[in-house]
């Protein structure tokens, strides 16, 4: 009984003992890394290098929204920012919403005495730098070249280099160009204000209804009376940009961008009619009426000016 009671602690203790000396140790996991699950965890907020405008991802943001409160296309962000998945932006990440300037800056260097001269041909071959032109050195050290065809001193060689100069001279007066007469330019037409870059486009209504409500800092634009399946028309000549249902709120949507500074929306559309990078005119048919992501059917209308939504019925056009 006595040797029952030794042997079976000190076995125990021996498995326990072994046990613990085949277990690894536990993985050390960095918990200062943004988890790969979770779309709305957290991340470090990090400026886009050489971006001139950043943008930090909120909670209920998506892409297509981003872009449209600033102004840009959202393939011009997806590609600003280097993003693999579009529906996966994490909140706190910051994004460039403006695109990256040029820094590149020429700088011009002086050429100091004795510096050698690059000689680039015209075929853009490269550049062969030519070595500095020195005189030379006669064996008295004294440098007496190069020289100009010398002739002895006589009377009949200064009276050519004489008559030589003279009629260099007479040549150079009779080669000398008449005086231009400056003309006055040919008036020339003002170009119209839909091909200047930035410049206010010539507005059209996008539908014929009445203005149900006005503009508001809540709105972002006017809603426009309608029946489903009315024509909604371009504003304006432009660029669709985007055609699609991703921002919450909107219903069918198409973004149209007329240059750098103008871009339209029309909301709640029944039929989109064009496709995103398809080039539009003013008055052109572009989708129909509806009560997509509403409960009134109407056309939501809206001018952006650099990305912030202005006052609609400020550019269009009196009826």
């Amino acid at each position: 009984m006595i040797f029952r009671r030794f042997v079976f602690p000190v076995l125990g203790i021996g498995l326990l003992a072994a046990g613990c000396a085949t277990q690894h140790p536990a993985p050390v996991v960095d918990r200062a890394q943004p988890s790969a699950r979770g779309a709305g965890t957290p991340v470090a907020a990090t400026g886009v290098p050489g971006c001139p405008e950043n943008y930090t991802v909120k909670k209920g943001d998506t892409l297509y929204s981003i872009a449209l409160e600033h102004g840009a296309d959202y393939k011009d962000v997806i590609v600003w920012n280097r993003i693999d998945n579009p529906n996966r932006i994490l909140v706190g990440q910051v994004l460039c919403v403006k695109a990256p300037g040029d820094s590149g800056v020429a700088v011009a260097k002086p050429i100091g005495p004795g510096a050698a001269i690059e000689k680039r041909s015209l075929d853009g071959s490269a550049a062969v730098p030519a070595a500095p032109v020195a005189a030379p050195v006669s064996s008295d050290g004294i440098k007496r070249e190069p020289r100009a065809g010398k002739e002895p001193y006589t009377d009949q060689a200064l009276a050519a280099a004489q008559a030589g100069t003279a009629a260099g001279a007479a040549a150079g007066t009779v080669a000398a160009k008449p005086e231009q007469k400056i003309e006055p330019k040919a008036e020339t037409k003002p170009e119209s204000r839909d091909s200047k870059e930035g410049d206010e486009p010539a507005w059209g209504w996008p539908a014929s209804g009445k203005t149900l409500s006005g503009f508001s800092d809540s709105s972002k634009g006017i809603d426009i009376a309608g029946k489903t399946g009315d024509p909604v028309l371009a504003a304006a000549e432009g660029k669709v940009v985007y055609a699609g249902v991703g921002l919450r709120g909107y219903g069918k949507l198409v973004i149209i961008k007329h240059n750098a500074t103008y871009l339209t929306a029309y909301a709640h559309n029944s039929n989109v009619l064009v496709k995103e990078g398809q080039n539009v005119v003013k008055g052109q048919k572009i989708a129909e009426i509806g009560n997509t992501d509403t409960d009134t059917t109407k056309l939501h209308f809206e001018v952006r000016r650099q990305g912030k939504p202005v006052d609609p019925l400020k550019h269009l056009p009196p009826r």
